[in-house]
């Protein structure tokens, strides 16, 4: 797939996950997958609307994945 998105879950990335770098992740899968570095101005819609639901679809993923032998966060 797209070797540039880096996993964002402890412990590969041993800091919390920013929104920021959901983002990121999102937009680097849409422009995979759309195959548009940046979209013309009549798809602009749609391909901000994707990047957006697949931001919050990897925010609802992390925050309910458990991670078996992760240290606990207060």
């Amino acid at each position: 797939m797209c070797r540039s998105i880096k996993t964002l879950r402890p412990p590969a990335l041993p800091e919390e996950a920013t929104e920021e770098d959901m983002r990121a992740a999102a937009l680097q899968y849409v422009r995979k997958v759309s195959g548009f570095r940046a979209p013309a101005a009549h798809n602009r819609e749609v391909f901000d609307r994707a990047v957006d639901e697949i931001t919050a679809s990897t925010m609802k993923l992390l925050d309910g994945l458990v991670v078996r032998g992760a240290a606990a966060r207060d």
